[in-house]
């Protein structure tokens, strides 16, 4: 096993939330703190303000959502910080799933008016599944919104962990001043900047400073921390990584108020990279040889170049740029002579990489979503479940001279994980049907097709909602039966697509004796 010199503590982490709560402004107002960039751009490019990096599909800059996700790496206090970006919306729930399979912890954004939201509860239910830490940030405080200690019920309540403040708001939603730090007493106030672009200065003082300074805003924070004192609901590190509790920051992205404090509390906090459990039930050590997890694969990041980037978390060991790695899935060997950093459309050649750290790897035609990649000793991380489609639709080919480049663009569209592709005898080569959890994964397809491939394409929604596995030899039976079709995935899973959960429930009540499994969250 190689080492090397840069000894550096690593903190990997993916910021959740439902879509509009400030994700895309979070990663930037991170970026900025950590000064890997010199300004803020609002995700919409709204006013004079740039659009945000990471963000490089058109139709992410027209609608100013995030589909595909990027690593965004920086150093801060001495710590290497790998921030790894997530879709928001709802519709590509399934890729965000597949970058927390990369991540030590999360940052859940909630948005100070309106609570916990149905996409936040989603996120956080596969944290919880994966055991993934949770910190909790309470933004757009400098907007009007709920009241603090209402907004702790409810993430009580709605998600079963236990908030434990570090910070308690000075001001109520919409007059916010600055924070009181629960752990040392002390006042963070902030000044606003100009739309926020750059960052907000901060200022430290001491309680009796405070009260000189804000008066009875200080006296009711004061309250409001003895009051969640006397509730126990104190941090204690144990619980936070046990997933039992989390730790809450109040701030405003767009403002850049209480930025620093993620930062130093991830830092502080969170975990760094530990073991990884592999299909056998072994653990791989951090310091064992080289291997690292395929959780993303991304094409057409370039229009002059076809390329293909599959984007790894280092599990143990260290990369070299160059090294020859062995493909766990064909035993064959994998050159890494092209490593890179990527960030929206910027990159940066990587020459070496530790544990928690993302690795773009291109041209990686061989590798696959959930792939093991590893030198020395060999190892096998167990592969990322796929959520269970609830739309589908059939595509075809407009101009029949396309029909390569069609098949082309699909395998690669299927291969990314960019939408679950389904066939079958009856409806042959010419028109497969496409399976999605939510239907802009269409749209996005579409487009693909078209602007990647010139394959433009035509979709047809089916009247299927329900998708269920089933066993080899009772798919004909299935498949026989009135409104039902069967399918298969590109993985040879065998899918039933049903056309509501009435027709399913009365299929399974008439035929106790099928054995139809369901695809929740990605966990069977």
């Amino acid at each position: 096993m190689s080492t090397h010199s840069d000894s550096r503590p690593r903190r990997t982490f993916a910021v959740i939330s439902h879509p509009d709560a400030g994700k895309s402004t979070l990663t930037e107002a991170l970026a900025l703190h950590a000064e890997v960039i010199g300004e803020a751009g609002a995700v919409h490019g709204k006013g004079h303000r740039k659009a945000t990096v990471s963000d490089w599909m058109d139709m992410e800059k027209a609608r100013g959502i995030s589909i595909t996700s990027a690593a965004l790496q920086f150093e801060y206090e001495g710590h290497v910080v790998n921030l790894v970006d997530t879709p928001g919306h709802a519709d590509f729930s399934e890729d965000t799933y597949r970058v927390l399979s990369a991540v030590d912890s999360a940052v859940m954004l909630v948005d100070a008016a309106k609570g916990l939201e149905p996409q936040t509860l989603k996120l956080f239910q596969v944290c919880a599944h994966r055991g993934i830490p949770v910190v909790t940030v309470i933004n757009k405080w400098d907007r009007p919104g709920l009241d603090p200690f209402g907004l702790m019920d409810s993430i009580q309540q709605q998600i079963g962990l236990r908030p434990t403040p570090l910070t308690w708001p000075v001001g109520e939603a919409g007059d916010f001043r600055g924070v009181l730090d629960r752990r040392s007493g002390d006042y963070i106030a902030y000044t606003r900047t100009a739309g926020g672009a750059t960052k907000a200065p901060e200022k430290r003082m001491d309680a009796g400073a405070a009260r000189e300074s804000v008066g009875g805003l200080w006296d009711e924070a004061e309250e409001g921390h003895e009051l969640l004192s006397l509730d126990g609901a104190d941090h204690d590190q144990e619980t936070f990584l046990a997933g039992r509790t989390t730790p809450v920051l109040f701030g405003s992205a767009l403002q850049n108020f209480g930025v620093a404090q993620i930062l130093d509390i991830l830092l502080d906090l969170a975990p760094p990279p530990g073991p990884t459990p592999a299909v056998d039930g072994s653990v791989r050590e951090v310091d064992d040889d080289f291997s690292a997890f395929v959780f993303k694969v991304q094409s057409g990041m370039n229009a002059a170049h076809r390329d293909r980037l599959a984007y790894a978390r280092v599990c143990s060991g260290v990369f070299e740029r160059g090294m020859v790695a062995t493909h766990a899935a064909t035993g064959r060997p994998f050159t890494t002579k092209y490593a890179q950093a990527v960030f929206g459309r910027e990159r940066a050649s990587v020459e070496i990489a530790l544990p928690g750290d993302i690795i773009g790897l291109v041209n990686a035609h061989a590798l696959r979503v959930g792939d093991t990649i590893h030198a020395g000793r060999s190892v096998t991380y167990p592969p990322i479940a796929s959520f269970a489609p609830e739309h589908f639709a059939t595509v075809a080919v407009t101009d029949t001279g396309r029909w390569k480049q069609f098949r082309k663009g699909m395998e690669q569209l299927d291969q990314e994980g960019v939408i679950q592709v389904l066939r079958s005898e009856l409806r042959g080569e010419h028109a497969p049907v496409l399976a999605a959890v939510g239907p802009m994964q269409f749209e996005v397809v579409q487009a693909r097709l078209e602007s990647e491939y010139q394959a433009p394409v035509r979709l047809e929604n089916l009247h299927y909602q329900m998708a269920r596995r089933v066993e080899p030899e009772q798919a004909d039976e299935v498949g026989a039966l009135r409104d039902v079709e069967v399918m298969t995935r590109t993985d040879g899973t065998l899918l039933a697509l049903f056309p509501d959960k009435w027709r399913l429930q009365a299929i399974e009540r008439l035929n106790p004796h099928l054995r139809l499994h369901s695809l929740v969250a990605g966990v069977e």
